[in-house]
């Protein structure tokens, strides 16, 4: 697939979207703003349902087990595990975390692995960045942070920065709100007298609400592979290929599996995804993302997944007193 994009700046797609049901649908929402609604300078209006960091989130979930582990049917490929003990034992991965490779678990989990990460990247303060040396060591221990974006604030005085290989957003177009409401309702108390011993915030009782939905003329997805950034990145060929076809695969399952946005956001796929070039169907994707992952095998660390172990503490409660 490299072959047949890597001549383009970026590989641009969009699939168009509709409800799986009836029009309307919840869209994203933000603290303070509500739904992010806006107009273009023809004044026509339009509507953010999903934001490109969410869309991040949910692109990097679809190679994820319910465990943050990988699937296995890309076994092979880098990422990193990390075991969590001291006063509470659990685990968690490069997969899971908000900040992938840069999360305290694993940066700051062991300061061997920090100074190994930092002498293969050639990262030391005051001397200039070698972003090649950082993009084969991302693709080495975890090649869904080069993907998905890094930025290694936890790290020496925190210049490493890569923006995503891969984004995406859905937006809605000639949108109409559809107000509605309802109530939660207590049929036993509806003015919230009756409250349990051991519970007295302010739950019980009838409370009425307010909800704004939207329709659409047109809901599109839009995702933006930079080939500009991949080709720069001094990779092998086979390095370049296998990020290619990586980040359409997540495309496909995104769009086969993933459109549940929220409980009333629930979207399929009315058209297929269109590009300047044919894009394979997941099947082919896996099969050559598999092929890829066993030619690029001595690229990645031996084994493929880095297990690290991190000791953590529980923060203690402020008294109401401090």
């Amino acid at each position: 697939m490299y072959t047949t994009v890597k001549s383009m700046p970026r590989l641009l797609m969009s699939a168009k979207l509709i409800p799986v049901q009836g029009e309307r649908f919840q869209p994203t929402g933000f603290p303070d703003i509500g739904a992010a609604t806006y107009f273009l300078s023809d004044g026509s209006s339009r509507l953010l349902v999903e934001s490109t960091q969410s869309m991040a989130n949910r692109l990097e979930a679809t190679i994820v087990k319910h465990d943050g582990t990988l699937i296995d049917e890309l076994k092979g490929l880098s990422w990193i595990r990390v075991h969590l003990v001291g006063e509470a034992e659990s685990w968690t991965s490069s997969l899971v975390e908000a900040h992938r490779i840069n999360s305290p678990y694993i940066i700051e989990s062991s300061k061997e692995f920090q100074k190994m990460l930092t002498e293969e990247m050639g990262y030391r303060r005051g001397l200039l960045i070698d972003w090649q040396k950082v993009a084969k060591t991302l693709f080495k221990y975890d090649i869904n942070s080069l993907l998905h974006g890094i930025f290694m604030s936890n790290v020496e005085d925190g210049r490493i920065k890569l923006p995503r290989i891969i984004s995406a957003f859905i937006e809605a177009e000639d949108i109409r709100e559809a107000a509605y409401g309802g109530v939660k309702n207590n049929a036993m108390d509806p003015k919230g007298e009756l409250r349990s011993a051991n519970y007295d915030k302010d739950v019980y009782g009838n409370v009425p609400y307010s909800r704004t939905e939207y329709t659409a003329g047109a809901i599109t997805a839009s995702f933006n592979i930079d080939m500009n950034m991949i080709n720069n990145l001094g990779l092998e060929e086979v390095q370049k290929d296998l990020l290619v076809n990586l980040a359409l695969l997540k495309i496909r399952l995104f769009l086969e599996k993933g459109l549940r946005l929220r409980t009333a956001c629930d979207l399929y796929l009315e058209e297929d995804i269109k590009g300047p070039a044919g894009i394979p169907s997941s099947a082919e994707l896996m099969k050559s993302c598999q092929d890829l992952i066993a030619k690029c095998s001595g690229y990645f660390a031996a084994p493929s997944v880095t297990e690290l172990e991190c000791t953590i503490k529980i923060k203690a409660k402020k008294s109401e007193e401090e």
